[in-house]
């Protein structure tokens, strides 16, 4: 990669699709900067002071809404929390009017999940705040993406020629498009692995090694990141049971010993103990589950530094 001054100039963060892998780096570093501050006896930092971010979620979340919550605190910006079952959408209000009229009280920031592929976009085209997509449909979940690329970069000191495989539900995973994107432009070596009727067509052209086989996943692995089954998603069974699934997919001590020695095992949760990955493992030392809810605050702290158009630091400075 050539060394270069990349300044961020998106209105929105939407997806890892379109962006480069300097942008992406960008995120990266400036995320390092603020995992740093997370160390600090303060941890506030008056970055988004005067600047108002809502957030709208339309589908249950835990880890990805109280880490943003948390992350807009630590930067001192006003907050808004829109529930769509207490919201005027209820009513008949359509989503781009009653953004509208939260806009009209200098709205800076929408943090956005909807279970419609595609919302967060078409919301963009329409409001001059910020949108960031925290998930929308089965398209795109680009933070958590970047946090799992974090993590693995805290871990393994750099992306490029690592072995990453993805394991689970690919056909419903927002969190494996996004970072079939991101590692794949990062020159990471990506397979993807589950039941044959969970991987969609078109695979093979995002640039990953596709497989049925778990033994073939998980051999040579550097990373292995497990997807859980949504049965939310499904309207008719995909595979004959849950039993049947955790025989053939299960990630647990025996299916390890044929990775490398140092593999680390990623979740992006809820996990499903006992399903697709066994307590012990969850549990145990392979396992950095819990660096990845830790260091989403610090990527989502960046996110909404470089999407609130503030004079960018270079990446090497610390944010204060």
């Amino acid at each position: 990669m050539v060394d270069k001054e990349v300044k961020w100039t998106r209105k929105d963060l939407l997806g890892l699709r379109d962006l480069s892998a300097e942008e992406i780096k960008l995120v990266l570093d400036t995320a390092k900067s603020f995992h740093e501050v997370s160390l600090r006896a303060v941890k506030k930092v008056p970055a988004l002071r005067g600047r108002t971010v809502a957030n709208l979620f339309f589908e249950p979340s835990t880890r990805t809404r109280i880490s943003f919550e948390l992350a807009e605190k630590r930067l001192s910006a006003d907050t808004i929390h829109v529930a769509h079952a207490t919201a005027s959408f209820v009513k008949g209000e359509t989503l781009k009017d009653a953004v509208r009229n939260i806009e009209a009280l200098q709205l800076n920031i929408v943090v956005m999940r909807h279970s419609s592929s595609g919302a967060p976009h078409r919301l963009a085209h329409n409001i001059k705040a910020s949108i960031i997509n925290a998930g929308d449909g089965i398209n795109e979940h680009p933070t958590q993406a970047l946090l799992d690329m974090f993590t693995i970069r805290e871990k393994k000191g750099a992306l490029k020629g690592l072995n990453v495989s993805f394991v689970g539900d690919i056909l419903h995973s927002r969190v494996a498009r996004s970072n079939i994107w991101g590692l794949t432009k990062m020159g990471a070596n990506v397979t993807v692995c589950g039941p044959k009727t969970l991987l969609p067509p078109g695979l093979s052209d995002m640039g990953v090694r596709v497989t049925t086989r778990l033994a073939d996943a998980v051999k040579d692995a550097d990373v292995i990141n497990l997807l859980r089954i949504q049965m939310e998603r499904q309207e008719e069974p995909f595979f004959p049971s849950v039993r049947e699934y955790a025989t053939a997919y299960q990630i647990n001590r025996d299916i390890l010993k044929k990775a490398k020695e140092d593999v680390i095992i990623m979740h992006p949760g809820p996990v499903n103990r006992g399903i697709e990955i066994t307590s012990d493992v969850v549990d145990g030392p392979y396992s950095v589950i819990l660096n990845q809810v830790t260091n989403g605050l610090a990527v989502r702290m960046a996110v909404l530094y470089l999407i609130s158009g503030i004079p960018q630091v270079s990446t090497t400075e610390e944010v204060t």
